[in-house]
């Protein structure tokens, strides 16, 4: 669904021969299918940019798959993996993809940016920094410097996976094997405790669950559209003291392009592994109130 100030900057770019091309999700599940990006998918076409999850939906994209597709046509794939990262550090190698983007204050760090370039990217995209960098890969995309504090305080992520993984697990030297155990002990858990509460909302029929209705199928980030404004339905959770959001949170087009208004957009239930089950039925209750 284009908007106007899209359409500028699309008309902008064609003006310059380059095209861009939209790959629109169901308007029912709102999930991206692979059979839709064949179809744009051609030696044209230079970079791919998709979300690993959907903000609103939950739906977890298939990574490797849509890397292995933009690859035999010759493109680069970009990631938001802003959504997803909080259920779990990425595994870059199994994933495939050339850029890869998220925040590491929704990984339990400071706030800023994280950016993973892959080497062979890396080294063929021109410097941006001081001419005498140009040979130091972590230096050649931060023209200004890097906040040295900010990175510092990121030690702290990898300092809370290992403090959960041996919490849980025996002692392993291996890095990336951590991650793994972590990230697969957090998304179990995750599931455990989404699967009530996505129970809860296929028995009501007053709302629409944005997405997937069933656990493994999408993370705990779960958007529901009702009668009542979603702004309205968040306040008196908060009456319940539960804390959820309400509107479009950056998601308009694809809010809309499931045929809801973006104002007042959707009601957003979102937890991580530090969640209680408690909590989540202390949700349910609230919402059986409110709704």
């Amino acid at each position: 669904q284009d908007h106007e100030a899209n359409t500028g900057v699309w008309r902008r770019l064609a003006d310059k021969g380059i095209e861009v091309r939209e790959w629109h999700v169901d308007a029912e599940s709102g999930q991206l299918d692979l059979a839709t990006l064949a179809t744009i998918l051609d030696e044209n076409v230079k970079l791919v940019c998709f979300p690993h999850c959907s903000n609103i939906v939950g739906q977890e994209n298939p990574v490797a798959d849509i890397a292995r597709m933009a690859h035999d046509v010759g493109a680069v794939t970009c990631t938001d993996g802003v959504s997803m990262a909080p259920h779990g550090l990425p595994d870059m190698r199994a994933l495939g993809t050339d850029i890869y983007l998220f925040s590491s204050y929704k990984t339990y760090g400071p706030h800023q940016g994280i950016m993973f370039i892959a080497r062979d990217l890396a080294d063929r995209l021109p410097n941006q920094a001081h001419f005498f960098n140009s040979d130091v890969r972590y230096k050649r995309f931060t023209p200004a410097g890097p906040d040295h504090a900010q990175i510092a305080a990121c030690a702290g992520m990898a300092d809370y996976i290992d403090a959960v993984h041996d919490h849980h697990f025996t002692p392993n030297e291996d890095a990336a094997a951590r991650g793994r155990a972590v990230r697969q002990l957090q998304r179990d858990y995750e599931d455990l405790i989404l699967t009530p509460l996505l129970d809860y909302l296929r028995s009501r029929n007053d709302i629409r669950i944005m997405g997937a209705d069933k656990v493994g199928q999408r993370v705990p980030t779960v958007a529901i559209h009702a009668d009542k404004p979603a702004t309205e339905l968040a306040e008196t959770l908060a009456n319940h003291g539960v804390m959820a959001g309400g509107g479009d949170f950056y998601a308009v087009r694809l809010i809309e392009a499931m045929g809801v208004a973006a104002d007042p957009g959707v009601l957003r239930l979102s937890f991580v592994h530090y969640t209680h089950a408690d909590e989540v039925q202390k949700l349910i209750t609230a919402l059986d109130a409110t709704l």
